[in-house]
């Protein structure tokens, strides 16, 4: 099984950027990096893809790429030492996992020795299912998608931003927590809370 690191927004702390330097067992400077950027408002250029990378470039690696799996050819993922999906729109994200078949190269390479760090839609792509998004914000999906079925590299079912109130706000004012267990009880599922500043490794 490969090193995973779930978060809501990346590198944002010390802490998380030392849980995932604790994943390392090889020199920084020779290992290849791939930010995948698809479910991201403007791909490459979104302001926290744009961060990614420098957050990568200060810890010491110097081959990093932008794949974008709408377009680019998803093999190029097989020859990666880290693979860091970016977060955005996790219904567009999933879609286009599918479709290209990164989906099942990402799950052969979580039983190798990939690291995978999941942001916020990317965290929920490595999760089960996506089914708590379309409880929570049903517009997102605009690709129309009717299996929720993610990779299932881990089992943890996230809900990233768990500590931001004000970008999941309810018509009818219900907190974050009063909604998740609320699915918890329709799914009869268990969901990780993940505030902004949190991170799971799993090893």
């Amino acid at each position: 099984m490969s090193s995973v690191l779930l978060t809501s927004c990346g590198f944002i702390t010390e802490h998380i950027k030392n849980q995932f330097l604790n994943f390392m067992d090889r020199d920084i400077s020779q290992l290849k990096v791939s930010i995948i950027t698809t479910g991201s408002p403007m791909k490459e250029n979104n302001r926290y893809a744009q961060r990614a990378v420098q957050d990568f470039k200060d810890m010491g690696f110097q081959h990093i790429n932008f794949v974008d799996i709408e377009f680019d050819d998803p093999q190029v993922l097989i020859h990666r030492d880290v693979i860091y999906i970016n977060g955005g729109n996790p219904f567009t994200l999933l879609y286009y996992a599918k479709k290209s078949g990164a989906d099942k190269i990402i799950k052969a390479l979580a039983a190798q020795n990939v690291i995978i760090v999941g942001v916020s839609a990317g965290a929920l792509l490595l999760g089960p299912n996506i089914n708590i998004v379309n409880f929570f914000t049903p517009e997102m999906n605009t690709m129309n998608l009717t299996d929720f079925g993610a990779l299932g590299v881990t089992d943890k079912l996230i809900f990233p931003h768990y500590d931001r109130e004000d970008i999941f706000k309810d018509r009818s004012n219900k907190t974050i927590e009063e909604r998740i267990v609320e699915f918890e009880c329709n799914e009869n599922c268990k969901v990780t809370r993940l505030k902004d500043e949190e991170c799971i490794s799993i090893f």
